[in-house]
């Protein structure tokens, strides 16, 4: 392998590295010039994590080493073929481009930095930004077809309705003695920040490789934190960010009111629900319900007051064709009406709540007849009785699909004929 870039410190400095800065370029400069292959991918991740380590130990050169690094990939020429022939980059090289932009966000957030620095920093990357070449982060050309064959399972394994090079930490409560509140610690303030973050409204980008990522993105945070032990406290910060995103405003993606075009709060709504339900199953609920709207899918059916239709029909051809992910999104929202079934089973009242939430936010037909198979299966479980309420959820979801998908339920179980 190459050689280290940067070299330890002496016994007289502190967390400082000399930077070898020729060696850094010529190292991207080869893995460029090499497309990716023969190895060179390996010394980029390298230097990757080195900058992560010196970010880790609040050494400046690391800003300074992913300057250099971000230099390289805007000369790397084939910025400017791809642009001139109409070509999208590939999503390898996409994906190291996230990279660069993870780690300047590390960068321009860390609060030990001085505002100078973040000063001198954000005119570096407003000109960089400013290059014809500079790619965008949907892509540079709006020529791309949407090509969904196993687009998102593809984006997920790549990342990995680099991951996999670290090992991985045992997560453990670290005493955070600077902070104000007692018993906090590094691990309760990452797991709030993060649902934080799963919770905040944000709006669906346009492109299709944003859309795949805010859902790429999402799964790997909530992956990260089904690692953490829930502990009394941290079911305390679960109860606390729920309450909080119920009642909160527009920053919130599970306040009473939302942009029709926000991202849907499905997947994060069904990891909160499983995690509060077996300490606060009204919060679970009342959480969950509330994330199964999809308005995008709202504005297009003409549901309720029908007087203007000429406006129903302006909506629908603008924002449609923008949702690459729409059928991910509803499997996720399809998902979510599945727990909050099996986990009401014998319960009369949570069963209708459900069901009305089934009948107002699920649109397709295909989800809502899987819907109707799934409280049939969780009704009919192991040897014991079948669950009559849960049977006539079955039947009213088969009922609102087709007439025949009720046949199908009605002919395989003679205790519905009694409903």
């Amino acid at each position: 392998g190459a050689p280290d870039p940067t070299a330890g410190a002496s016994i007289d400095d502190d967390n400082c590295w000399h930077l070898d800065e020729e060696q850094v370029q010529e190292q991207v400069k080869l893995f460029l010039s090499q497309g990716g292959y023969h190895g060179s991918g390996k010394q980029l991740n390298l230097l990757f994590a080195k900058v992560r380590e010196m970010l880790k130990m609040r050494d400046s050169n690391g800003a300074r080493m992913l300057t250099l690094i971000t230099e390289q990939f805007m000369a790397d020429p084939r910025l400017s073929l791809w642009t001139q022939q109409g070509t999208a980059m590939t999503d390898k090289y996409r994906q190291l481009w996230d990279e660069l932009g993870a780690l300047w966000m590390c960068i321009v957030l860390n609060p030990h930095c001085k505002l100078e620095q973040k000063s001198s920093w954000l005119k570096q990357l407003k000109k960089w930004n400013s290059v014809d070449v500079c790619p965008w982060e949907d892509g540079n050309h709006g020529n791309e077809l949407p090509n969904l064959t196993n687009a998102l399972p593809q984006g997920a394994n790549a990342n990995q309705e680099n991951m996999g090079q670290c090992k991985s930490l045992e997560h453990q409560h670290l005493p955070a003695h600077k902070f104000l509140e007692e018993g906090e610690s590094y691990l309760t303030l990452a797991v709030e920040v993060a649902l934080i973050g799963l919770g905040q409204q944000r709006i669906m980008p346009d492109g299709l490789y944003a859309q795949e990522k805010v859902c790429r993105n999402e799964e790997q945070l909530i992956s990260k934190l089904q690692e953490v032990e829930l502990d009394d406290t941290l079911v305390k910060i679960f109860r606390k960010q729920a309450v909080f995103l119920l009642e909160a405003g527009p920053y919130s993606g599970l306040g009473e009111v939302i942009h029709q075009d926000s991202v849907p709060m499905h997947a994060f709504a069904k990891y909160l629900f499983t995690c509060l339900l077996p300490h606060d199953a009204e919060l679970a609920y009342k959480s969950a319900l509330r994330a199964m709207r999809l308005l995008v899918l709202e504005s297009m059916a003409p549901l309720g007051d029908t007087s203007h239709p000429h406006h129903i029909a302006s909506v629908v051809p603008n924002r449609y064709p923008r949702w690459f992910t729409l059928s991910h999104i509803e499997s996720q929202q399809c998902e979510l009406a599945s727990t909050m079934l099996t986990a009401a089973k014998g319960d009369v009242q949570r069963l209708e709540t459900v069901l009305e939430s089934i009948r107002k936010n699920i649109h397709s037909s295909s989800h809502i007849f899987k819907l109707a198979q799934d409280a049939f299966k969780i009704a009919t479980l192991m040897d014991s009785l079948p669950d009559i309420t849960l049977l006539k959820v079955s039947l009213e979801l088969g009922l609102q699909t087709v007439p025949t998908a009720a046949l199908s339920l009605l002919s395989s179980n003679p205790a519905l004929h009694k409903l």
